[in-house]
């Protein structure tokens, strides 16, 4: 406004009225107020500089089913639920507790990819995210005798970030390695409090990623195979529950005799089935392509070829996923 009335001055009164460097500094003064105050609007702000709720939560959500549908292979219940538990989150405004998802299965069959798309879809940074934390069990945890320490600094951890940015996603890899009680002294973050010393959790988003559990998962998904049923077919009731007692039994999971699973406070135990021949060529397919190579089916084949499966007799299932993929395709093009 100011510079519009400087403008138009010399309309209503003499020219010599005001100066031209007076003029050019009033002007550069109301450009400079007005794109302050631009920056200082919150959207613009977010545009340039990451913030905590950046995204909105329908756009989120939108984000998420497309990148599984379109990078995630032989997966239809993780796609099927981790969709649905995100988008149902992220959209209530009144949770009663932060969102707890664990994902099970054998290396390679995407929990590391997966908990990856989560956390694009909420920030634009990804993993690098400062609102993103990760916690790798062998390399945060490598001490027994340290339990108590770790679980200090684990709460301390937690507690600082969540106060700084309500929805902070919190990511636990190598859950079957993690010292058994460790992954308890989070439960009050997890369960159905308003507030703990004046911070609420109740918009924070634990992921969970274990290999404790798969050998279930596998059972289920062969006994569907030997009586002629496709993996498609599988549902989640088939699973979860066996899983669920199956890491909570198991002793050499993070999760062994859990106070989180047996106060219900896990919300969805996610199980990846084992990936076959089909899914391990899909995988090696968007891997050349993301290279910017064209598809020669003949590599693409023998690469598939080159992975191992089991059981032994039936060989239906790839042993790695597609973990070994990315390097076996440095072998063909260098």
């Amino acid at each position: 406004r100011a510079a519009l009335g400087l403008a138009l001055l010399p309309l209503f009164g003499p020219a010599r009225a005001v100066e031209p460097i007076s003029l050019g500094l009033a002007i550069a003064g109301a450009a400079a107020s007005a794109l302050t105050g631009i920056i200082s609007y919150p959207r613009l702000y977010c545009y340039f500089r990451e913030c905590c709720l950046q995204r909105h939560d329908q756009r989120a959500a939108a984000g998420l089913q497309e990148s599984l549908d379109r990078k995630l292979f032989g997966q239809h219940l993780v796609n099927k639920v981790v969709v649905k538990a995100v988008r149902g989150f992220l959209n209530n405004t009144r949770a009663k507790k932060p969102l707890a998802l664990s994902l099970h299965g054998w290396t390679g069959t995407g929990k590391n990819f997966v908990s990856k798309i989560v956390a694009e879809s909420i920030y634009k940074g990804g993993l690098h995210s400062k609102y993103v934390h990760q916690f790798v069990a062998t390399l945060h945890f490598p001490h027994a005798h340290s339990i108590n320490l770790y679980k200090d600094q684990l709460q301390s951890w937690i507690r600082g970030n969540v106060s700084n940015c309500p929805r902070s996603l919190f990511i636990f890899d190598e859950m079957d390695k993690m010292h058994a009680g460790l992954i308890d002294s989070i439960k009050p973050f997890l369960d159905y409090y308003e507030l703990l010393d004046g911070v609420s959790y109740r918009q924070a988003i634990f992921i969970f990623l274990s290999n404790a559990g798969a050998e279930k998962i596998t059972e289920v998904a062969l006994d569907f195979w030997r009586n002629g049923r496709t993996r498609e077919e599988i549902q989640l009731t088939d699973i979860q529950n066996a899983l669920s007692v199956s890491v909570f039994n198991n002793r050499n999971s993070g999760f062994w005799h859990s106070t989180l699973i047996d106060r219900n406070l896990i919300d969805y135990f996610v199980p990846f089935l084992p990936l076959e021949y089909r899914h391990v060529k899909m995988c090696v397919r968007v891997e050349i392509e993301s290279r910017g190579y064209a598809v020669d089916e003949d590599i693409l084949t023998r690469i598939a070829d080159e992975m191992t499966y089991f059981p032994k007799e039936e060989r239906i299932y790839s042993d790695k996923g597609c973990k070994t993929v990315d390097s076996k395709l440095d072998y063909y093009y260098d």
